[in-house]
């Protein structure tokens, strides 16, 4: 399945309907071809809805919003003036979406639930532990840690200097991992606060995907994918990375894979979109054709197929192999 959208292509997401893109135009389309206008401006963040069904978007016109295929869009919040441009969510009902210097928490199984976190610098990035318990927010001089339900609290602040853009939890919940404004990512232990220095990168490794259980971290960066390894006490502490389908003509944007699996899914800055295990073999091609970078990149629920979209409107659904 194949699209040319004319907008760029700002997620791509699984939600219970099948395949959704979420638009530069404020649109989202769904498989069944409907388009829903979400936003009076673009999409700047995007995340499956809690239920399982459509998708959640942030825009630059201060409003987040529930897309559905079939239905008119329903605003759940609206901070006029402001760019929604992180935004997360878990299974268990909880949205959150960064504007500016604060974090928002709704419930959408409670309407009167709302929590506002303030930090010291714009948020950059908010993601849930695997429990959704837990928020870390990426900022600047580091990643704030809240606990996603409670009113009065400060965060656990991981400090280290430079602007962090992006945040991660390990599946198993004892790291954090931040994607950092130099080409770097920095890493935090939470028992212990203990930091890690995760350098080397040739580009700035926006994109963070966990596979084989949590045992391994992809990243993009490089001319190939950037596995670390996160078996063990210590995670990556001391041990180096590998770099799997290595190729100087590009630099990989984003990455994707299935959490239990142990393929991953590269999109490159030329538009290519390929896949392989994780020792480097069976490197297979999903698309071929090249174009501007891919600027989206997810692999379904049930890791048999992958979404891509690209920055001049391309996109695409892709079967994996088996």
């Amino acid at each position: 399945m194949i699209h040319s959208f004319d907008a760029y292509v700002a997620a791509a997401l699984f939600p219970r309907e099948g395949s959704a893109f979420c638009l530069g135009d404020g649109t989202v389309r769904f498989e069944d071809g409907t388009s829903v206008a979400a936003h009076d401006g673009a999409v700047l963040s995007a995340a499956v809805h809690p239920s399982g069904s459509g998708v959640v978007t942030g825009g630059d016109d201060g409003r987040l919003v529930w897309s559905r295929p079939g239905e008119n869009a329903v605003e759940l919040a609206n901070l006029s003036g402001k760019w929604i441009d992180a935004l997360a969510t878990e299974p268990g009902g909880l949205i959150a979406f960064a504007a500016g210097k604060i974090l928002h928490v709704r419930d959408t199984k409670d309407p009167k639930f709302t929590r506002a976190f303030q930090h010291e610098r714009s948020v950059a990035d908010v993601t849930f532990d695997a429990k959704g318990r837990r928020l870390a927010a990426a900022t600047y001089g580091g990643v704030a840690q809240w606990f996603a339900r409670i009113a009065d609290q400060k965060p656990q602040m991981l400090k280290w200097a430079g602007s962090h853009i992006a945040a991660a939890y390990s599946p198993d919940g004892r790291f954090i991992l931040s994607a950092m404004q130099e080409n770097a990512l920095h890493g935090w232990r939470i028992q212990d606060s203990k930091d890690m220095r995760m350098g080397g990168y040739p580009a700035k490794p926006k994109s963070l995907a966990f596979l084989a259980n949590g045992q391994m971290l992809a990243t993009s960066g490089a001319s190939g994918v950037v596995i670390w390894p996160f078996g063990g006490a210590n995670g990556p502490m001391g041990r180096e990375a590998a770099e799997i389908g290595a190729d100087e003509s590009a630099v990989v944007t984003r990455v994707a894979g299935h959490l239990p699996g142990f393929r991953v899914v590269a999109g490159l800055d030329d538009g290519r979109v390929w896949t392989a295990d994780l020792t480097g073999r069976d490197r297979t091609p999903l698309r071929a054709e090249k174009s501007a970078a891919i600027s989206a990149l997810t692999v379904s629920p049930d890791g048999s197929h992958v979404a891509w979209g690209a920055e001049d409107g391309a996109a695409g659904v892709s079967k994996l192999p088996d």
